[in-house]
């Protein structure tokens, strides 16, 4: 099994982001690096566009969380719902 993993920038933007994920990623694990929060989940992480909107309350384009993203680790499927990270074996 290994990680996948996503680094944003530390900002009020990208805190309902890493909120979503955490909540649709239970086995998720938050580090924060100097300037950055990251987020490393085993084989698979998935951000889903509805739960973001559930954090903010208003409509988000998930092509708006590539703004403060530094890097990622996966192989990535992306569509206008969901964006999901994972190690296809």
């Amino acid at each position: 099994m290994s990680n996948v993993f996503i680094a944003f920038q530390a900002n009020e933007e990208s805190r309902p982001v890493i909120d979503a994920i955490v909540a649709d990623n239970p086995n998720a694990v938050v580090t924060h690096p100097t300037g950055l929060v990251k987020v490393d989940a085993p084989d698979r992480l998935t951000i889903r566009r509805a739960t973001i909107e559930d954090q903010t309350g208003r409509p988000y384009d998930l092509q708006a969380l590539h703004i403060n993203l530094v890097t990622l680790s996966g192989h990535i499927d992306e569509d206008d719902d969901q964006l999901t990270l994972s190690w296809k074996h």
